[in-house]
């Protein structure tokens, strides 16, 4: 169900109207069964993935609980890791994995190796698309529409879980019900926040009362996000689908708009859904973690990462880059450290070369910068952290290679030399014919706008004094009447609920 669209607003008045209405036990009952509904509209099938490491990990963490230290409670946490990256990998993955397995196959000159690899992989695909109500695939490509959505989400959300058991920093959830709902909880359950076990599952059990304040807040940041969503960064898409579409037809004046345009599109699709999500669980008294934190402020790609994505970066940092040594190693390690959570970041976020290279330049950015400052180390070199030019230029320098990357994760579902292409425009030919646009000037200039307003509204917009009733009286009809007369309604799926 998506969130920009009339169905989800009367399913969110109607399951909140509702949950005010029981006690906690039918509370918790409602929020489960409206969360399976709400998942199951995209398709009923994919439930069944879901329930499937629900069960799995519902009793890893009983088991973990009652299991000595030793090798064997170590066993138990690898068998459900495997379990649910597996899950993951072969929905994900199988495809471009078997691609390029056949591939390597073929290049050693084992031709009958690789076409029986192909055969026998393909049959198993057929299998699995049997079982999800598919038609026979005759290629790997298929393999997206049989992608349970949100997939890379809860199953993160779920190792978590067993993660922090083991470590013995969360006790083992013995009710099933909350711990389903905990996987599930349909206000972040496609696309986040990713939470932790200990910030979300006591509040299951808690019973809220009813809190008009809490209400009006949520109601506040849900406005935004949907502005964020249907006026911005919908709009947006209209430019940047008009140049990435169409990358050899247009000059690079017209691609290096069409970066920007989805630099901020992206930027107002994922914050948006994240706003949407933790507005939606606020008005029933639930606390999410921030997700996005005014990302394109940041100065430098380290503090860029800091602010975007929030629950995953610190997913990457506390599961993956702590764990392989963190920053108790030596220099180069911690470089490398750093590179390979970057390279498996891109490969989280889909079956695309175009993915690990995005995610390997981000790695490449944070490695060149510490080289940097270690030379200026040494060469006494220093500057003026406090000059207002010098705090702009990083600004600006941070945004620029943050959009260059962005050409290539919009770029995913197209061969790698379309995005090397589409950059090598944008340097080398910025300027050399008129911009061209789905937009007319008016527009153009309109959207201008709207980005400013953006921008300058993610610095105060959280701090609206919504207990003021009359801010909150004026502001929010006010969103609600801006995105109807001015958003985009063509049923554009958030970009992350692929994931």
């Amino acid at each position: 169900m998506l969130f920009n669209s009339l169905q989800f607003l009367i399913f969110f008045v109607v399951v909140t109207l509702a949950y005010y209405s029981l006690s906690w036990r039918g509370r918790w009952v409602l929020l489960l069964l409206a969360s399976c509904y709400f998942y199951a509209v995209f398709k009923p099938a994919y439930i069944v993935i879901l329930f499937a490491t629900i069960v799995i990990d519902y009793y890893a963490g009983l088991w973990l609980e009652r299991t000595p230290v030793g090798p064997r409670r170590k066993w138990l946490l690898i068998v459900s890791l495997i379990s649910n990256i597996g899950i993951l990998a072969f929905f994900k993955y199988f495809g471009f994995f078997t691609d390029i397995f056949v591939g390597l196959l073929d290049f050693g000159g084992l031709d009958g190796a690789a076409q029986s690899v192909d055969r026998f992989a393909l049959r198993v695909l057929n299998k699995v698309l049997l079982l999800f109500g598919q038609e026979s695939a005759a290629s790997f490509s298929i393999v997206d529409t049989i992608l349970p959505i949100g997939l890379s989400f809860h199953t993160f959300q779920a190792m978590s879980y067993t993660i922090e058991v083991y470590r013995g920093h969360q006790k083992a959830e013995r009710h099933f019900g909350i711990y389903a709902l905990y996987v599930m909880f349909y206000p972040q359950l496609v696309a986040g926040p990713i939470e932790r076990p200990q910030n979300v599952l006591h509040q299951f059990h808690t019973h809220f009362h009813y809190d008009w304040e809490n209400v009006k807040a949520g109601l506040m940041q849900m406005a935004f996000g949907f502005f964020k969503k249907v006026v911005i960064a919908d709009r947006m898409a209209l430019v940047a689908n008009y140049g990435f579409d169409n990358p050899t037809e247009q000059n690079g004046l017209t691609l290096l708009v069409a970066a920007l345009a989805f630099t901020i599109q992206i930027y107002g699709d994922f914050s948006g859904y994240s706003d949407i999500a933790i507005g939606a669980a606020r008005t029933m008294g639930f606390t999410l973690m921030e997700n996005f934190r005014t990302p394109y402020f940041s100065r430098s790609i380290t503090e860029f990462w800091r602010r975007w994505h929030i629950s995953l970066s610190t997913w990457f940092r506390d599961y993956l880059y702590i764990p392989l040594g963190g920053n108790r190693v030596s220099p180069g390690r911690r470089y490398l450290n750093v590179f390979i959570v970057f390279l498996v970041s891109g490969l989280w976020h889909g079956a695309s070369w175009n993915y690990i290279i995005w995610g390997g330049l981000h790695g490449a950015y944070q490695l060149l910068a510490g080289w940097r400052d270690r030379a200026f180390a040494r060469w006494g070199l220093t500057f003026p952290e406090d000059n207002k030019a010098y705090q702009l230029l990083q600004l600006v320098l941070t945004f620029v290679l943050v959009m260059l990357t962005w050409v290539f994760f919009r770029n995913h579902k197209a061969p790698v030399e379309n995005a090397f292409y589409i950059i090598q425009k944008i340097v080398t030919a910025p300027f050399e014919g008129p911009l061209q646009s789905p937009l007319n000037t008016a527009e153009l200039l309109f959207s201008v706008g709207l980005v400013a307003l953006l921008f300058w509204k993610e610095k105060f917009y959280l701090t609206i004094p919504t207990r003021n009733s009359l801010v909150f009286w004026t502001v929010f009809p006010l969103l609600c009447l801006l995105c109807y007369f001015f958003g985009v309604f063509t049923s554009n799926q958030f970009i992350y609920f692929q994931f």
